[in-house]
């Protein structure tokens, strides 16, 4: 198969290409200077030159905070963008796989993971576009097409929370983190390799559409998180202090239970992503070989 990745400057979209590439696929990767996903016109273009099977869609707009005062712009690129893109896969007869947020879920659940089917509820700008984003994808590709939710991403490329860590470490005695924000740390390499498994099933038609989430396994808090950072880098975790989302207020809110159930994956013969503890042990070294580079 031939794939094409938009967004492909981003970090899940680099490390898709890097992934796909590393399986010897055809496969082009596209930033949003070479490709913008809400002209239609540039659409039809790149698959016309690159005549793709499989599309990866990266592209999103992801500043949380900005959307709250910028909601037109984030659903051009959220909403209508998928949309577009969707149709362009439609008239080119090409599949879809579309990156999508736990941000569609009012993130008020206690205790109990959000089902791939649980009814969305977003509380934020953010949210609401992207599941804009997810039903125009499904409307305009029904059968062919999955949407991915994932959350809590850190990786090698770009900024994020656990290279945020590993600088803050080398510079200051203590950190407040929050602790009442609970979720899943997943690495973007991981839904990489999810994304190219369940795009090449989805190519051959294997039942692969529909909606799943790539979060990893287990469940965590910020502050969680940051001490396993800590731990890792043999950093003494008691210099991260808990303390309460009140203390960091932003524009948009944050989910405070961002868990999210994997049954789906089951029906297409993969398992959950691995443990997020597994992962970043994993991740740790390259995050930091990254850093110093």
């Amino acid at each position: 198969m031939r794939w094409l990745v938009t967004g492909a400057g981003g970090m899940l979209g680099r490390d898709v290409v890097e992934e796909l590439a590393g399986r010897g696929e055809d496969v082009v990767g596209l930033d949003r200077t070479a490709l913008d996903i809400t002209r239609s016109e540039e659409l039809d273009r790149a698959f016309t030159e690159h005549r793709p099977d499989l599309v990866v869609n990266c592209a999103a707009y992801t500043a949380v905070d900005d959307a709250e005062s910028d909601e037109e712009r984030a659903l051009l690129i959220n909403g209508e963008g998928p949309r577009l893109v969707a149709r362009a896969c439609a008239v080119h007869g090409a599949r879809l796989v579309h990156v999508s947020t736990d941000y569609v879920f009012a993130g008020d659940a206690r205790s109990t993971p959000y089902p791939e089917d649980h009814p969305p509820a977003p509380r934020t700008a953010y949210g609401r576009t992207k599941l804009a984003g997810e039903r125009a994808v499904l409307a305009e590709l029904p059968g062919a097409s999955a949407v991915v939710r994932t959350a809590w991403l850190y990786g090698v490329h770009g900024g994020n929370f656990v290279r945020t860590m590993i600088d803050l470490e080398a510079r200051r005695d203590t950190l407040d983190v929050v602790d009442d924000q609970r979720g899943q740390p997943t690495w973007s390499a991981d839904v990489a390799a999810r994304v190219a498994d369940l795009g090449t099933r989805l190519g051959r038609d294997e039942g692969a559409h529909g909606v799943f989430h790539a979060t990893s396994s287990g469940e965590a808090t910020w502050c969680e998180l940051a001490r396993e950072v800590f731990r890792l880098l043999d950093a003494d975790p008691g210099r991260v202090h808990p303390t309460t989302s009140g203390a960091f207020p932003r524009p948009a809110p944050r989910p405070a239970y961002s868990v999210l159930g994997h049954d789906r994956w089951s029906e297409i013969g993969l398992r959950p992503l691995r443990d997020w503890r597994t992962a970043l042990q994993e991740a740790m070294p390259h995050i930091r070989k990254a850093i110093a580079s």
